[in-house]
């Protein structure tokens, strides 16, 4: 469950495409995007611009089952690859702005398809939060614009990823693969900036047992992750931090972070 409000994550899912827009007025549309291979600028917004409108037609048909994702689908893409930013501009705030609309007409509770456990309109506006400001990193770093998370949404950014991370299928052992689970592997999550003395910044992820569990808690583990708070989501999301290489801090044991990174990041291939 979101720490942010249903009706903040739609009040969020506006801000941080507003934010983005700010990142990229004025940009070459066909500057590529350093994290994400293959695309340029436009077609990084037309992904986004794209996912709020599949995610929109999912909430507003009540979908019980995936919805074609033609709009953000590879072939589309690759048809946008000289695009006129002033045109981008205002389809990405109509996009962002109905689909917003779309939930609040939905409401929370609504029971609608996801790809995760959560079949709700709750999950949608938590998720494309998420999935709206992770890409607006991607669009300042290639436009060198400022990039920081507001705290609450940083935690929950953080909550979302270690939920996914806990399913059973981040556990599974493919044939020629290393297996995640095992006795004395642990890892902790501390980020620096929460009020001192709580667990509001940390969180501690169980490898131990025969599926993943994650908690806030303070404990020493296996590997240790410090660092600020933007920079930790935007690590296990595998994206540059605004504070450099030195901006994440481990300690411990590198190859397990790796491979649970890897694994724990399942949802998004």
């Amino acid at each position: 469950m979101s720490t942010l409000s249903f009706d903040r994550c739609c009040a969020e899912i506006t801000a941080q495409t507003d934010l983005l827009r700010s990142h990229v007025k004025g940009a070459d549309m066909r500057a590529r995007v350093p994290s994400c291979p293959g695309w340029n600028l436009g077609q990084l917004l037309r992904h986004i611009g794209g996912t709020h409108r599949w995610a929109e037609e999912t909430v507003r048909t009540r979908a019980g089952g995936p919805v074609p994702d033609d709009p953000v689908g590879d072939a589309a893409l690759a048809r946008c690859t000289d695009e006129d930013g002033a045109f981008l501009d205002e389809w990405l705030a109509e996009g962002a702005a109905q689909l917003a609309r779309t939930l609040r007409e939905a409401g929370p509770g609504s029971e609608v398809w996801s790809p995760s456990e959560e079949r709700s309109a709750a999950f949608w506006a938590r998720r494309m939060t998420h999935e709206t400001a992770v890409h607006r990193a991607d669009a300042a770093l290639t436009t060198r614009a400022d990039y920081r998370l507001d705290e609450e949404v940083a935690l929950d950014a953080l909550d979302e990823w270690m939920t996914f991370a806990s399913y059973a299928e981040a556990a599974e052992t493919p044939p020629d693969g290393p297996a995640l689970l095992g006795p004395g592997r642990t890892l902790h999550f501390h980020a620096t900036g929460p009020a001192p003395g709580t667990t509001a910044g940390e969180w501690l992820v169980d490898l131990t047992g025969d599926t993943a569990r994650w908690s806030r808690a303070h404990a020493k583990a296996s590997v240790a992750v410090r660092g600020p708070l933007t920079d930790l989501v935007l690590f296990v999301y595998r994206r540059p931090t605004p504070s450099g290489t030195g901006g994440v801090e481990i300690l411990g044991d590198e190859p397990l972070l790796d491979l649970w990174l890897e694994r724990s990041g399942f949802w998004l291939k």
